[in-house]
């Protein structure tokens, strides 16, 4: 799966938590909200410095501009990257109940994290087809 292929198949599967996402569709989809966020930051930064700079009351404006769009963002990518992570433990065939172990204290993010990069099941498992078919290429292995 490609750049642009994972990127439709992560909004296209927007309220989808019950069937498999392969790897690279997360970690793709990961690349390109890191890089949208980076964008937004840099241009939070460009308004706010080409308002009369940030410590001025129209250089507020700009970054206040800029948190909003950085905002708007974020809410609209929550729901798709809590479906992704969860079609990810299905991949695994695991529960997507084990979302939940991100809100354990400093490390739930990082087990989240781990469990991210597992490799899922080799052929069918309780959640359907493997997403890979007879295809066992994925950007990963």
């Amino acid at each position: 799966m490609g750049f642009g292929e994972a990127i439709g198949s992560f909004y296209s599967g927007y309220f989808d938590f019950e069937n498999r996402s392969i790897r690279s569709e997360f970690w793709w989809a990961f690349l390109f909200k890191t890089l949208v966020y980076i964008a937004l930051v840099i241009l939070m930064f460009v308004l706010a410095s080409s308002m009369g700079g940030i410590d001025t009351s129209d250089g507020e404006a700009g970054l206040g501009l800029g948190l909003i769009l950085i905002l708007l963002f974020y809410i609209g990518n929550f729901i798709p990257n809590i479906a992704v992570s969860v079609r990810r433990f299905h991949d695994q065939g695991k529960s997507g109940w084990m979302y939940l172990l991100v809100f354990i204290p400093y490390v739930g993010w990082l087990v989240v994290f781990i469990f991210m990069l597992i490799d899922g099941t080799h052929g069918d498992n309780r959640f359907g087809p493997d997403p890979l078919g007879d295809n066992l290429y994925d950007t990963f292995s």
